[in-house]
């Protein structure tokens, strides 16, 4: 059965009190529901709707959503967008005439965005391994979090944080304005003398790195999916970045899978161990290091080096 558009370009991850679009928190259509983040700059819809408004404009003086919100909400009334979006919880009023670049506020926003990690995540479990709930992961054993405005906070996942236990960042991290390409080794990870590239999940420009992770990589094995973030990024695409990366059922089933592929590496009589349900070790190669950090490193890294 082949899926509806609207399904199939669904962008999950953040989640707000209400995902209305904003054109219909304006009053002007009846029903719309953002499915970009609200990232409005990329939204075709968005972009639409603000054609259409500029060739009524002949005969009113309304042309966008904030048009609306103005003659809506007038005077001290008018609540703050990121409030109207579900970003903050009210009451925040709006100073700017809905000018947001010119915004002390929003720019404030934007700053503990980049600083910080969020609400504690929600975990599964698949084999012992903690999987975070609405995180995208890539094939290489990274993860996407989709965030307000259509950033991308990026960071390893708990399976490979257990099996390169003591792993530490080299010094090729990226930095601000870098750009990462999907699928390219962009960083890299090293335990003692033993080096591995890293895939990036995503495309698009850094836009902070944080810096905790790079001093202190214990926080990464502690807390791999909240404070142990990497990088937040400004993604190229949303709806075309994200459709081969596991997501919600899938990722649990890929985990699990890995998870088994491991265990086949210690030999045929700890195959069936995924069934018990134990917790897997902190540091799988400083335990069994005659597997080989290259043979692990390509098998799960996907990467050569």
């Amino acid at each position: 059965m082949k899926k509806s558009a609207k399904s199939k370009n669904k962008i999950k991850g953040f989640q707000v009190l209400e995902n209305e679009c904003v054109w219909m928190k304006a009053g002007i259509v009846n029903y719309h529901i953002c499915d970009m983040v609200y990232n409005c700059l990329e939204c075709k819809f968005d972009k639409g709707m603000t054609a259409v408004m500029k060739k009524k404009g002949k005969n009113s003086d309304k042309k966008t959503w904030t048009d609306f919100l103005k003659e809506k909400y007038d005077g001290a009334s008018t609540p703050c967008r990121h409030v109207i979006t579900g970003r903050i919880q009210a009451p925040k009023l709006c100073t700017h005439n809905y000018e947001c670049y010119n915004c002390a506020f929003d720019q404030m926003l934007d700053d503990i965005e980049l600083s910080e990690s969020g609400k504690l995540p929600e975990y599964c479990s698949a084999s012992g391994y903690n999987v975070a709930k609405e995180y995208y992961y890539h094939k290489g054993h990274t993860w996407v979090r989709i965030e307000h405005g259509g950033r991308a906070r990026v960071g390893f996942d708990d399976f490979i944080m257990r099996l390169f236990g003591k792993a530490r960042f080299t010094q090729d991290l990226l930095n601000i304005g870098n750009r990462m390409k999907k699928g390219k080794a962009t960083w890299s990870i090293a335990q003692d003398d033993n080096e591995a590239s890293v895939l990036a999940p995503v495309s698009g420009t850094v836009l902070s790195v944080n810096q905790r992770v790079k001093e202190n990589p214990e926080i990464l094995h502690k807390d791999p999916y909240r404070d142990g973030w990497i990088f937040i990024v400004e993604p190229d695409s949303l709806k075309k970045g994200f459709n081969d990366l596991y997501y919600g059922g899938k990722s649990i089933d890929w985990i699990e899978k890995e998870n088994n592929k491991l265990l086949q590496m210690l030999g045929p009589e700890y195959a069936n161990l995924a069934a018990t349900g134990g917790e897997p070790v902190r540091d799988f190669y400083g335990n069994n290091p005659d597997i080989g950090w290259k043979k692990l490193a390509k098998t799960f890294l996907k990467t050569k080096k």
